[in-house]
């Protein structure tokens, strides 16, 4: 019986999964297990940007590690087609307000564009009834990029 290795994304093919995508899980080095939890992400071609709520677990961890494995995941509802990206980085807090307006402001025309639920926003600290713009406009959500990505591994199921 012969195995069969799956095979390795190019480039190319593992930016358009991250630039197509807005849903990523981080592993964040837990005290004694790794913590994983959803995250929202913007893509700018170069970083991606999360929104985080300034409690939870996620924070202790951040403060205490930030160095990252972050998950990017397509496939169709069959398996028949996957793909995934991980990427070992780190996490740091943007703190320049013009960035963190430009990455605040991506996130609505995320939210707007893919037609996500309302319900969305409590995970970015915001209540569902808010009006989108409050995510720009009021600062109750840390904003993070991945940085400083050391290892990418992008495989795809066998063509």
């Amino acid at each position: 019986m012969k195995l069969v290795k799956i095979p390795q994304m190019e480039r190319e093919e593992y930016d358009r999964l991250i630039a197509d995508g807005y849903v990523s899980r981080i592993a964040f080095q837990g005290e004694k297990y790794p913590y994983i939890a959803p995250f929202l992400y913007v893509f700018d071609g170069r970083y991606m940007y999360f929104l985080s709520t300034k409690y939870g677990y996620k924070i202790r961890h951040f403060r205490r590690n930030p160095h990252v494995a972050v998950e990017v995941e397509q496939y169709s509802p069959d398996l028949a087609r996957y793909t995934f990206v991980t990427l070992a980085g780190q996490l740091v807090e943007v703190e320049d307000a013009r960035e963190k307006r430009a990455v605040r402001a991506s996130f609505v025309r995320l939210i707007t564009a893919k037609k996500l639920s309302r319900n969305v926003l409590a995970a970015l600290g915001h209540a569902p009834d808010e009006p989108l713009d409050s995510l720009v406009t009021e600062e109750r959500s840390s904003v993070w990029k991945l940085t400083d990505v050391r290892d990418i591994i992008a495989l795809k199921n066998v063509e």
